[in-house]
């Protein structure tokens, strides 16, 4: 287990992140720095002016710094960007992560998504109808519903508890992106 320092991350730590929707469809995708692991899973960072996709399509820069956090065996991800950006907190839910290599990992979007904005004391849960819409359009298995809900409701208490992973544990992580922090 690794602990974040002051060394700044370097290229040839990069990990391609890529989401996927229930069909195989690439959804979204970056490049982002191996920072290290704690007790709550693999931290992965972007820099300020990072560049993500989706899917296919043109980047989209992302101006501020965030990291991401891969639980072991969870059903979600979560981003923890740095300010001004107004969410503070945005968690996917997705199927467990899975890493082909140490340079990939991958995983499923399920549509819900937990996030904490920044001046808000709770959490909200959002595309809630995406979520029943692709239950049909991809015929989520039972488990699968039952699993992603389980999440959901695990994180929208643990975020606004502050619990685990959400109570400030991404801080140093994130410092490692962005020295300004």
């Amino acid at each position: 287990m690794s602990t974040p320092d002051s060394a700044a991350p370097s290229a040839h730590g990069l990990v391609q992140v890529n989401y996927h929707k229930y069909d195989g469809t690439l959804h979204w995708n970056l490049r982002m720095h191996r920072l290290g692991e704690d007790e709550h899973g693999v931290w992965l960072g972007l820099p300020p002016n990072g560049v993500m996709r989706k899917g296919h399509d043109p980047d989209v820069t992302i101006a501020e710094a965030h990291v991401l956090l891969f639980p072991r065996d969870a059903w979600w991800t979560a981003v923890f960007n740095a300010a001004p950006r107004s969410t503070e907190i945005y968690c996917d839910i997705t199927t467990p992560p899975q890493w082909p290599s140490r340079d990939e990992v991958t995983m499923v979007d399920l549509d819900l998504d937990v996030l904490r904005k920044r001046d808000a004391a709770a959490p909200i849960l959002v595309d809630e109808d995406e979520f029943a819409e692709h239950q049909v359009r991809y015929g989520y298995p039972p488990d699968v519903i039952a699993s992603a809900q389980a999440s959901a409701e695990w994180l929208m208490d643990a975020v606004a508890r502050c619990a685990g992973p959400f109570g400030g544990a991404h801080e140093p992580w994130l410092a490692m992106v962005d020295p300004a922090l």
